[in-house]
This record gives C-alpha cells, structure tokens and sequence, in this order.
C-alpha cells in the first residue's frame, strides 16, 4: 500500500536531574559536595532508507521517543545519556511542522542523516554550585524537559521526468515501454493510484521517470486523486505532457491540454514554467493527420507523435528527454528556511497584582523552579537570594507588597517577610 502523507508525534528525551550528595570516606567526616549532573537526552534524527518508498509504517506507529538521561550519582559520576532516537524515512520526505507547516528538514539525499530534535539538557549536581563563600550547598537542578511536537511527514517524489495528463492517456503504458517499471495498465480511469517510477536507460545517460495518477479538472482543489499527488512533480526538472490526440476517451485533445496545464499553474505558479514536452500519444488510431498540426497551431508549441503500444516515436521521445535534461540543473533540495522552535524564554519575569495577592510569572521563574527544592531550607535561602539578585524583590515592593502578603511562583504561596 503507498501512503505519501503521515501526521505523527516526536519526543525528544528529557535531560537527567542532577543529585545531591556529600563525599563521604573514613577518616573524611566534612567530605564537599560531589553529586554528578544529570545526562543528556537522547536526539531523535530522521535518516533516507534506500529500501522505503511509502510511509506506510507511520500508519501504525506514531509516536516516537528518544531515550531519558539517566540521574547523576554520588562522586560527580554524570548519568548516561538518553539513547538517540533514529526514524527512518524513505528519500524526499519533506518534514513540517503540523501547527504551522513550516518545513524543518528536506531528506533528499541517500543515507542523509539529520538531527531535528535535540535531547534536553541534564540538570547540575550541587558540586557544581559550590563557591567560596558557600561551600556546601544542599541542592540540585533538575534536567530539562523536553516538549512532544506534532509533525507532518510528506513524500514528494524525486524523479527527473514528470509524466502528466488525463487518466487514460497511456502514462503507465509509455512508462512500461521506456523502462522496466510494471505499472498496472486497464482501459479505466485511475488505474493508477499511486506514482510510479521507472529508471530509463539511453545510450550513456539513465534519468528517473514518475508517472503522476490522478490528474483532472479540479484537481489542484482536491477532484479525483490530482490534489493528493499534485505534490510528487514538485522536484521533476522537465514535464512530459502526454495528449490522448485520437480523442478515444471522447474528449477534445486541446481542452485536455489547457486543464492540465491549469491545474499545474493553480497548484504551483512555479512549477507551471518548468520545461515542458508535448507528446500526442494514441496517434496509431488517429483517422485525420491534420489534427496534429491544428493542435500545434493552438497550442504555440511543436509536439512528438507517439504511439506507446505500437512503440513508433518511443526512441525519438528518450532522445529529446535526455537531451533536453542535459541542459537543465541537477536536481536539488528544496530551498526553504528552515522552521526553527522558539527557544523557551529564560531571562523574563513579570509581577502582577490581585488585591494582596501578588503572582510572579515568567521564563526565568520557571527556569529557576527546575533548581529549587522549597523544603530544602538551603535552597530556599539560595532561592531567595536569587529574586533578589535578579530584581525581583525590588520589582515587588515598587508595587507596594509589605509584611503578611502572599506571594505565589508557580504553584507555591508563601508569605512575604522584610
């Protein structure tokens, strides 16, 4: 089964806490500090897999989490760090994010590898909070706790050559006589419900050719199956536009053109100047020669004549493909800015007032939350040196706080005192 798109949740792990603890060894009855810091959390990278073509494995798997770190320990002994995570997906997944569908990562090349989430940071042991002039503090950090993000997964087709046009025009039969890809062929539309690709050998050169299903009136709005493999022509260099010019199916080859070319301008205003091939296909069972130059003459444009059951026209077509690609770029990424996560604000605070009560809010509460223990009396009297250090003692008493009003941080009241 081929699945192009795929909704799923990525956790990076959490660092390690740090610990407390004091060196403890005969003869040693005031050892300092030495607990360890907490380590690392295990990354989650996104690797190509030259043996994936579909995402169907993440329609029954959509959750991922990298591996926590482990705790620190006594003798500055740092906690292992959390096992990275590694997802492989097949090569041109497109990574987005799922709120904002900004893209975080392009996997285009063979074996490429890339970090998109990074482990959070492990906490410090309080060996590491000793000075001086306070050598034995009693408390730790905790690691830092990653958030689960909601990403899309969108595979976008990397192939040199896009085979367009009308179900029924002879797509999967031309990719069958070109190369050795087996598409399933019946005289009904969308036979084809998912891109095939095929490698074309000519002479020296070989180039990949998708044949794109789905295609109608409509489809860059969501009609038929056009809009959900729209995307796969993204990245192709040239466009193969086949024309059914015996009008079999009943309709006129030159509305047929203009739809499809419609279609590529309404979806992608840039994908509509690519360079372009104008096949007339079917021309075997073509009773009036002439339509073929009245299509020309409408459309501005000289076109091959080709017939893909009989092969007449095949050789002339991979001639002008491979030579015309030469003249093109090499296929690349996409360009895009990479979608970055805002970064948690650390440094802020903010003081607001309700009658007595007085709620400090901010990032850097919230940062210095993760090393206070509020049972601790030593890291309480730490805890409020730091308020005051950082102004926001001062903060509160320019909004009038006095003796016996609550102050809350966090979730945590506690009375104010000079």
């Amino acid at each position: 089964m081929f699945l192009d798109l795929a909704v799923i949740y990525c956790k990076a792990g959490n660092g390690g806490d740090g610990v407390v603890s004091w060196h403890r060894e005969k003869y040693v009855p005031t050892g300092g500090p030495d607990g360890g810091d907490g380590g690392k959390g295990g990354d989650i990278y996104f690797e190509a897999d030259p043996s994936l073509n579909t995402l169907i494995s993440f329609r029954y798997t959509q959750r991922f989490k990298a591996g926590n770190g482990e705790n620190g320990s006594k003798k500055n002994c740092t906690g292992k760090n959390g096992e990275d995570l590694i997802i492989k997906v097949p090569r041109g997944t497109v990574i987005r994010d799922a709120e904002t569908n900004g893209i975080i990562a392009d996997i285009f090349n063979y074996g490429e590898k890339v970090l998109v989430f990074k482990g959070g940071k492990g906490g410090r042991g309080n060996a590491r909070f000793a000075t001086a002039t306070h050598r034995s503090p009693g408390f730790s950090e905790m690691g830092y706790k990653t958030e689960e993000r909601k990403i899309r997964l969108e595979l976008k087709t990397i192939a040199d050559v896009g085979l367009v046009g009308f179900p029924n025009v002879g797509k999967s039969t031309l990719l069958s006589v070109i190369s050795a890809a087996r598409p399933k062929i019946a005289n009904y539309h969308f036979t084809t419900l998912s891109p095939n690709l095929g490698v074309v050998s000519h002479y020296d050169d070989s180039f990949v050719v998708a044949d794109i299903p789905g295609l109608i009136e409509g489809a860059s709005e969501g009609a038929g199956l056009g809009h959900s493999f729209l995307r796969h022509v993204d990245r192709v260099r040239l466009i193969v536009h086949l024309v059914d010019i015996s009008g079999s199916e009943g309709r006129d080859p030159y509305e047929d053109y203009i739809t499809i070319r419609k279609e590529l301008e309404n979806y992608s205003a840039e994908l509509a100047t690519r360079p372009e091939i104008v096949v007339v296909n079917k021309c075997d069972i073509l009773y009036d020669e002439e339509e073929i130059s009245r299509f020309e003459e409408k459309i501005g444009k000289k076109v091959l004549k080709l017939s893909a059951v009989t092969h007449v026209g095949v050789e002339e077509l991979k001639t002008k493909i491979s030579e015309t690609l030469k003249e093109l770029p090499a296929l690349a990424p996409l360009e895009f800015v990479p979608f970055e996560y805002e970064e948690k604000d650390r440094t802020s605070f903010e003081v607001n007032r309700v009658g007595d009560m007085f709620y400090v809010t901010g990032g850097f509460i919230e940062d210095l939350a993760r090393r206070v223990v509020l049972n601790d009396g030593d890291s309480f009297r730490w805890f409020q040196k730091v308020l005051r250090d950082k102004g926001v003692i001062d903060k509160l008493k320019e909004m009038g706080v006095k003796d016996g009003d609550i102050i809350a941080i966090l979730d945590i009241e506690f009375e104010y005192t000079e």
